[in-house]
């Protein structure tokens, strides 16, 4: 959903699960599955009382400091002389930022955390740039999209930006800088910035090498090319949801004409990812003009209908098939205007995708925090700002502990809509531009 004008989200202090730590004589897979284990173990059991007639509440203090301690050593990982130890805790640190929230330790530390990415960024091999992006768009996302998220985002950009533009730098270190470039923008800064303009247009100078030339011609991709330009081009269609109608206008006569001659592109991957950004570009139009057509339509309907029944043996089993489904909804969009609706579940609530812009939005954060989007969507107030979905919802250890039926699903959930109502006619800005 598209963000409101009041300004930067995220400003209040998103809500907390409980973090642990332990001994330093781990190896960082140890280290990582402690930290994990001991993050679920809280998140599942704080504020339930033990069952039995004490009623003995489990110590949350000594978890939460013993995982403390556990990702301090983490983040003294990133300074360590050797490579292997700083990648190690790299991997350690994604999958605990992607799975579990940290704001409160997060905040405590970020100019350290993000010094050590710095670091990596400059100094690191390829493999280390890509997981240090990786964790640093991680970290923008903790932070809420707060002044912490923009200040740090501000502080790497420069390191991101050079690498991605970068021909020397390694492919996977390019990609994970485009991704970092385009999330972090997308979380960090308020429609309309500068940080976005720079961002966008970035981003197009990479993928536009995939641009047919005068004469109609498709390059030949060089290798690791159709990667960069599909991160890119996905990181971009996330900021194009963010446009005001004046420049969507100015970016859909320049792209479309040209990203359906993509469509013939020798890369299954990048030809998805184009149909996919052909679809959003057209429901964004179509929400600015309602009256909005493509130009030369018959034209892109054939070819969406060739990759949609395409059947060619040289191609893998699973890359058809994967094609055929993309491009039969992107058709099916095309002509009818019809979007197939998604529901995805997540504990007692469900956010629906509805439309291909929340679907590109829904796409981008699970490519960063992959299973850890469920948690991510029922506790942290960023996704939840964005999906539309309100505060938290606090449940009690009955609700918890047992499966309840769809009816008092329901009850459950509009009275804690009323209360979230309520909550929020408080301290709503009356001044705020809504969309």
């Amino acid at each position: 959903m598209p963000r409101s004008k009041k300004g930067k989200r995220g400003s209040g202090k998103p809500g907390v699960r409980n973090g642990v730590k332990g001994e330093m004589g781990a190896s960082d897979d140890e280290l990582t599955s402690d930290v994990l284990s001991h993050y679920s173990s809280n998140s599942e059991t704080a504020s339930v009382m033990d069952e039995g007639t004490g009623g003995e509440q489990v110590d949350e203090q000594t978890a939460q400091e013993e995982t403390e301690d556990k990702l301090k050593q983490c983040i003294d990982n990133l300074m360590d002389k050797s490579s292997k130890t700083r990648l190690a805790g790299l991997e350690s640190l994604r999958q605990v930022f992607s799975s579990r929230l940290l704001y409160d330790f997060l905040t405590e530390r970020r100019l350290t955390v993000s010094d050590c990415l710095e670091r990596s960024l400059k100094k690191g091999s390829g493999e280390e740039q890509a997981a240090a992006a990786t964790v640093f768009t991680l970290l923008c996302i903790q932070l809420g999209g707060g002044d912490e998220a923009e200040e740090g985002f501000k502080m790497l950009r420069p390191i991101l930006t050079a690498i991605l533009i970068d021909n020397s730098a390694s492919i996977a270190a390019r990609q994970s800088c485009a991704r970092a470039l385009g999330m972090c923008c997308y979380v960090s800064t308020a429609e309309e910035g500068e940080d976005l303009v720079k961002s966008l247009a970035l981003l197009e100078s990479v993928f536009m090498a995939s641009y047919p030339n005068r004469e109609g011609v498709l390059p030949t991709p060089k290798p690791g090319s159709p990667g960069l330009h599909c991160a890119a081009l996905q990181a971009w269609s996330l900021l194009v949801t963010l446009c005001p109608a004046s420049r969507l206008t100015v970016l859909l006569d320049l792209h479309l004409p040209k990203l359906q001659a993509c469509l013939q592109s020798s890369d299954v991957n990048y030809r998805i990812a184009v149909g996919e950004t052909i679809a959003l570009l057209v429901e964004l139009g179509r929400d600015i003009e309602e009256n909005f057509e493509v130009e030369d339509s018959d034209s892109l309907c054939e070819c969406l209908k060739s990759l949609a029944t395409d059947g060619n043996k040289h191609r893998a089993k699973n890359d058809r098939r994967k094609q055929r489904s993309i491009f039969r909804e992107v058709l099916h969009y095309i002509e009818n205007e019809d979007f197939t609706e998604e529901r995805i579940r997540f504990g007692v609530e469900s956010v629906y995708i509805d439309s291909w812009m929340r679907r590109r939005i829904y796409d981008a954060f699970k490519e960063i925090q992959e299973s850890g989007v469920s948690h991510h969507l029922q506790f942290n107030p960023l996704l939840r700002d964005i999906f539309g979905l309100g505060p938290p919802l606090i449940l009690d250890a009955a609700v918890k502990a047992n499966k309840i039926s769809r009816f008092e699903k329901h009850l459950f959930n509009s009275a804690a809509f009323k209360a979230r109502t309520k909550q929020r006619a408080k301290v709503r800005d009356k001044r705020a531009d809504v969309m």
